[in-house]
């Protein structure tokens, strides 16, 4: 069997957080190009498609050499709009056109240009593995809700997130949690067609280090992705 994997990279427009973020300029290229050149190098992907609701966004996305075949509708580029719907719409869009959905499902979000190749690669090499459902990215996290994550409570106290009649003594003692990235997705197009949630189905993970894994959501996340980007004077053959 062919192993065919389709690229897509979602953009909306009207991002809040940081306005105007998928084509904010990040080390002379708009954000969202760091994207679309991962998925271009990368020779396991034979199609890169851009989702997005912005002309804006559009031309930006074709000058860097992905393909945007449709314009996603407004209805799942909202502020609450889950992700698996515009998954969802774009794989239907690529079932309608080619008469085939892809062997794997490959989203490239935009909010993690630090990637390298090997952790894309990483993502399909478990999926064709372990034979997933998905194989999401996945980073040590800073704070254990088993550990030193509080809420406040009714009657205005502190309390852990995940209580436990005693408590961990250690951090050390907690159970290990990891915080999910934005540095790959992949999917089996089946699953996506058929359910609405990811964890719905046997998910898999590859554990990326802290430095290339900072999910940009506001103007810190970016500064501090910039900086981490501009150190590396080899960064696009690093990408390679």
């Amino acid at each position: 069997m062919i192993k065919e994997y389709a690229a897509f990279i979602f953009a909306r427009g009207g991002s809040k957080g940081l306005p105007n973020k998928n084509i904010k300029l990040m080390n002379g290229k708009p954000l969202i190009a760091w994207s679309i050149l991962a998925a271009i190098k990368n020779e396991r992907i034979g199609r890169v498609i851009v989702s997005t609701d912005s002309d804006e966004i559009a031309e930006i996305a074709k000058i860097y050499g992905a393909e945007v075949p449709f314009m996603r509708p407004k209805n799942l580029a909202l502020d609450n709009s889950p992700e698996i719907l515009s998954w969802r719409h774009a794989l239907e869009y690529y079932r309608n056109t080619y008469k085939k959905l892809p062997y794997g499902f490959v989203s490239i979000p935009t909010t993690s240009p630090l990637r390298s190749q090997a952790d894309i690669n990483d993502c399909l090499d478990l999926y064709e593995l372990k034979d997933l459902d998905g194989v999401i990215t996945i980073t040590e996290a800073a704070r254990n809700p088993y550990f030193n994550m509080v809420t406040y409570e009714k009657n205005g106290l502190l309390n852990l997130v995940i209580q436990s009649p005693r408590g961990p003594a250690r951090r050390q003692d907690s159970k290990e949690v990891w915080d999910v990235t934005t540095v790959a997705y992949v999917m089996n197009p089946k699953f996506i067609i058929a359910k609405d949630y990811i964890f719905l189905g046997r998910i898999g993970g590859v554990v990326i280090p802290r430095e290339r894994a900072i999910d940009i959501d506001t103007a810190f996340d970016f500064e501090i992705a910039e900086y981490l980007m501009m150190q590396r004077s080899d960064f696009e053959v690093f990408q390679k």
